[in-house]
């Protein structure tokens, strides 16, 4: 079985800790071929050289945003219909999406095991534990006409945005962090302080959804997911998984005093519920920005990609294509 290793060399773990680049190599010990990348032209080199030769398995390690980088240069190099198997190995910060598909651990070990487990097969046989998983399809639009498309697993807007923007200025540093963020929120959207009113404010913003352009014209909440667990149990998109042509898809225009004391419904995976809410399995929508305080030019405005900060006048959520994908069992 041949197996391609990917490693972004500039994700957390493996800054933290540049050793593991070398037991992710003496995981791989001749059964498998490691490539480290440190940004996305490496990557897109890479995925066509592995595309050129063919391979069985291809390890994805990094954070959220390495994921959908990884997936998005393998989807452009081996054409949509023709993606390999995929393992996601957290290196990054939180890794998320491999959390949720029972990925967790020191990655150089999880390598170790998917090795041992492909040198015992016999003939023909495939790896067992691979799932077909669904993604997301984001086309943004920026206002200078220029478009970008990636393959990806967790996009959000509104309060997802202005979440980042904090997490990532107090360091990013992982779901503590986050935790704390959190809990300052909660307790400030009871009286309206600063802090809350800043993540929580409706952000001037439409969404279409199938065709159908819903009321408001600003929302505190906008998230789709093709996994339910978006970090420290917050299970937004409860029903993300459910169908692999219809991504889950929850907007909420509530004000932040309203809002915020809703949290609690999130942890037990449940509606947020209140007027104008709309949740629910969508074909597409499509988000489109008004005029937005502090964005490079009129109309962009900030949406978060699997962790990434972006910005884009309009960008068209749908499902992408489907993954198989590599879980061990414990």
């Amino acid at each position: 079985m041949r197996i391609d290793v990917i490693v972004n060399t500039t994700a957390r773990r493996y800054r933290a800790k540049p050793s593991l680049i070398d037991r992710m190599s003496a995981a791989c010990a001749g059964a498998a071929e490691l490539h480290p990348t440190s940004n996305v032209a490496e990557l897109a080199e890479v995925c066509d050289r592995i595309a050129r030769r063919g391979t069985d398995l291809v390890a994805l390690s990094g954070g959220d945003g390495s994921f959908m980088a990884g997936v998005t240069a393998l989807a452009r190099a081996f054409g949509e219909r023709s993606l390999p198997p995929l393992v996601l190995l957290p290196g990054g910060t939180v890794a998320t999406v491999a959390r949720n598909w029972g990925m967790t651990g020191d990655p150089a070990v999880l390598l170790e095991r998917i090795i041992h487990e492909a040198r015992s097969l016999r003939g023909g046989a495939t790896l067992p534990g691979i799932v077909r998983r669904p993604t997301l399809r984001a086309r943004a639009t920026a206002r200078g006409g220029g478009v970008e498309e990636r393959i990806g697993f967790i996009f959000g807007t509104g309060l997802v945005a202005s979440f980042f923007d904090v997490y990532y200025e107090r360091g990013g540093d992982g779901y503590g962090a986050a935790a704390r963020i959190v809990s300052r929120v909660f307790i400030e959207s009871f009286y309206g302080g600063s802090y809350a009113r800043r993540v929580l404010e409706p952000l001037p913003c439409t969404i279409e959804v199938e065709g159908r352009r819903l009321a408001p014209r600003a929302w505190s909440l906008v998230c789709s997911s093709v996994v339910r667990d978006l970090g420290i149990h917050m299970r937004v998109t409860y029903r993300a998984g459910e169908d692999l042509e219809r991504p889950h898809l929850v907007a909420s225009a509530l004000p932040p005093r309203e809002l915020g004391p809703r949290a609690p419904l999130v942890l037990a995976g449940r509606r947020i519920g209140g007027r104008d809410h709309f949740d629910d399995l969508v074909r597409d929508f499509t988000v489109r920005f008004d005029a937005v305080p502090g964005a490079p030019a009129p109309g962009d405005g900030p949406y978060i990609l699997d962790g990434d900060p972006l910005r884009a006048s309009e960008i068209r959520i749908s499902a992408g294509p489907a993954i198989d994908v590599l879980t061990l069992h414990p």
